[in-house]
Parts: C-alpha cells; sequence; structure tokens
C-alpha cells in the first residue's frame, strides 16, 4: 500500500490551523482523571497485555486530531495539555517521529485496521505540522523519522515511498565526505552520536552500507571514551573540542548500527563492538540490572531508545546481556508505575515509584519521589513513550523466547 502525500498549502495549513485554535479556546482541557499509587492486584503479567495498556494510556492521554482534522493527528506533548497544547503551537519533530515508531511496534504486535490507520495518521500529522515538507535542518530528526517510516514499509506493508526518499536524500546531503559523517544540524560543526547513530541505522537499513560502516567507525574511533568504553556526546570538526557527556541514548544508537552492520555484512568487528558497548552499558549505565533515570523534556526518550536497540542486538545477535537489561528495566518500570484510570503512567526513573499527592485530582496531580521541584515530569509523552517502548521491546524478546 503506497500511502502519498498529495500536497498541502501553507495557506490551508494555517486557516485550518486558525479554525482549531478558536475551537479549542471553548474546550476544555484534557483531565487528569483518577490516579492513584494502589495499582492493580498483581497487574497483568504477560508482556503483551503490558504493552497493550502503555499504548492505550498514550492513546487516550495525548494522541488528538491536529487542527480538527480527524484523519491527521499528533501526540499533545504533556498530559493533561492545556488549550494551547492542544492546538499544537508547540512543535517536536523527533518526539512525534518515536510517537509514530511505538505505533509501528503495536501495529506490528497486534494488527488492526483502528492500529494502521493511527500509524497512517500520525505519519500525516507530522507531515502537516511541519508546514514545509518532511524534512527540515536536524539530521537527528530526518534520521529518526526515516527509521519509523522504514518499518512502516517493512513491518506493515504501508509505504511513504516520497517521504522515505525525500529524507534519505536530505541525509546524503548533509554528508560531509572530509569528516566522515553527518553534522547535528545544516551548517554546523558539532558531530553528535545522537545524529549519527540514527542516520547510520537508516544508512544500513537502506542500502546505504559503506556510509554506514563510516559512521560507525566514526564513533568508535572519534566519540568512545577508552577508560569507560561508552561513547561520548560529540565533537567539533575539524579538531575541536570533545563533549564528553556520557548519554543512555548515545549508548543505544551505537549499539543498534552495529548490530545493523554485524548481520548485514557478517563481520566480526562489529558484534565485538556491540558485546563491548552492551557490557560497558550494564556496568556503568544500570541499577541492578534497569537502565539509570534521565529526567523530562527531551531526556524522558533516552531510555526507551536504548531498550529499543539492546533489544535489537538480543534478537539479532543472541545477546543475553541486552535482553536481560531490558526485561529487568521492564519488570521494575512496571512495578513502580502509577496508575491512571486503571492505565499506567512511568516516571523517569524506572527504579523508583511514582507518588502521588493527597489530593489527586488537583493538578498539577503527581510528583515524582526523587523530584525536589514542583515540576511533574511524568507529564511529559516523552518519558511515557520511553515505557511505552520498553514494554514493546520486553514483548517483541518475551515473543522471540529471549
Amino acid at each position: 500500500m503506497d500511502r502519498r502525500n498529495k500536497g498541502i498549502s501553507r495557506r490551508s495549513v494555517l486557516l485550518a490551523a486558525g479554525a482549531s485554535i478558536a475551537l479549542t479556546a471553548m474546550a476544555q482541557p484534557t483531565q487528569a482523571g483518577t490516579i492513584t499509587r494502589k495499582v492493580s492486584d498483581g497487574g497483568p503479567e504477560e508482556p503483551r497485555k503490558r504493552a497493550e495498556l502503555a499504548e492505550q494510556a498514550i492513546v487516550q492521554r495525548h494522541v488528538r486530531a491536529l487542527w480538527g482534522q480527524p484523519q491527521i493527528r499528533l501526540g499533545t506533548l504533556v498530559w493533561p495539555a492545556s488549550l494551547l497544547d492542544q492546538s499544537f503551537v508547540r512543535w517536536c519533530y523527533w518526539w512525534q517521529a518515536h510517537l509514530l515508531d511505538c505505533a509501528v511496534d503495536a501495529a506490528y504486535r497486534d494488527r488492526t485496521p483502528e492500529r494502521i490507520d493511527r500509524v497512517v495518521a500520525l505519519a500525516h500529522g507530522i507531515r502537516t505540522r511541519n508546514l514545509t515538507g518532511w524534512t527540515n535542518r536536524y539530521y537527528d530528526d530526518m534520521s529518526w523519522l526515516v527509521l519509523a517510516l522504514e518499518r512502516t514499509d517493512r513491518l506493515l506493508g504501508v509505504r511513504f515511498s516520497d517521504a522515505v526518499e525525500d529524507l534519505r536524500a536530505a541525509l546524503i546531503d548533509g554528508w560531509n565526505p572530509v569528516i566522515g559523517a553527518v553534522p547535528w544540524r545544516s551548517g554546523d560543526d558539532f558531530y553528535n552520536t545522537p545524529a549519527i547513530g540514527p542516520t547510520g541505522i537508516a544508512m544500513a537499513r537502506l542500502g546505504e552500507l559503506s556510509r554506514a560502516r563510516q559512521l560507525a567507525d566514526f564513533l568508535h574511533t572519534r566519540l568512545r571514551d577508552a577508560d569507560s568504553g561508552l561513547i561520548l556526546d560529540g565533537v567539533h570538526e575539524p579538531g575541536g573540542p570533545v563533549d564528553r557527556t556520557i548519554h543512555t541514548y548515545s549508548q543505544g544508537v551505537t549499539i543498534g548500527l552495529e548490530t545493523e552492520l554485524a548481520v548485514r555484512t557478517g563481520e566480526s568487528s562489529h558484534r565485538s563492538r556491540v558485546a563491548a558497548l552492551v557490557a560497558a552499558t550494564e556496568d556503568r549505565l544500570t541499577n541492578a540490572g534497569v537502565i539509570a533515570a534521565a529526567s523530562g523534556n527531551d531526556s524522558g526518550l533516552f531510555m526507551g531508545i536504548l531498550a529499543r536497540y539492546l533489544a535489537e542486538a538480543a534478537l539479532a545477535l543472541n545477546d543475553t546481556t541486552a535482553a536481560n537489561i531490558v526485561h529487568a528495566s521492564a519488570r521494575s518500570a512496571w512495578e513502580n508505575r502509577a496508575e491512571v484510570d486503571g492505565l499506567p503512567l512511568f516516571g523517569p526513573d524506572w527504579t523508583r515509584a511514582v507518588t502521588v499527592p493527597g489530593h489527586p485530582r488537583t493538578f498539577p496531580p503527581l510528583t515524582h519521589s526523587s523530584a525536589a521541584s514542583s515540576t511533574n515530569l511524568s507529564r511529559d509523552l516523552s518519558v511515557q513513550l520511553s515505557g511505552w517502548m520498553l514494554l514493546e521491546a520486553d514483548y517483541r524478546l518475551t515473543a522471540a523466547g529471549r
């Protein structure tokens, strides 16, 4: 099935947005519901059911029609969403790409017409809200979206050929042959793992193995910390300073890229790199085997991205350490969840219980037990997507007997 974008004028988009904002102003903000730490006794034990409940939670709380168009959808960035948030004035391209990727996970787990329609509506929502096409100037954003759309085609048979080709061309256009990599964004001198890793995975899956190898080698030779074995954030090229920050998702995308190359080339060096990085991640970025905590906003996605690519390594290379981290993280995240009207709500630290104040219907209704401020990190779509991504990864491993 080839579902192509038919072209939407900017004038039509702006008119629709204006009408939507006017309609939204007459609506009520989304409600918090009944929030409790007294979770359902025992909870569902099957990973499939847990993934389904995580899916239902995000669909009910976050997924909304874009600008009054029911066949075009996006996820609100927080929940409960303000009137402004429901109008999608704030735009976060890469969160929506991961929402689409999770929707693909769910449709692959249990294919239904409703899930397929949701995948298509979310893809159209990204294209519509982006206004100028499928692309932007950030190579990490574009690589996340092309990965989701490639999986939409490969796993579900739902094609967005024009989108994939536009994004692929944009990534290749951003290639710096002198550096052997793509930068964080167009015109920048910062070459970072969050852009290079997913771009490399996309190149491998789209048949550009030579570029994928170069990207993997760049990460291994330029951004691997010799002491810890972990991958650093980025470097200014040529010959500039290295940002030595270590993020969980930087390990995840590097594991994902090396896994793709190990499978597609058969070269043992890539398998060895995966094993070494998984071991370093377990040693330094887990707590009793559970993926280390992040925080809200963008970093809320970091844990889930690591879980996704650990699962890929476990499935493709039979890496038992990777599988054990995913399973331990899924058990802990589930046990420490809160519930909202019977559906899970996750925190940014999967080892700590999400707590609620004494008046559960007063918003902000939640604070994380480790948070000193009033900021409610569990409101962020990013945090909830990490939980959903984790539980889908746990299900895929269990279904495969890993």
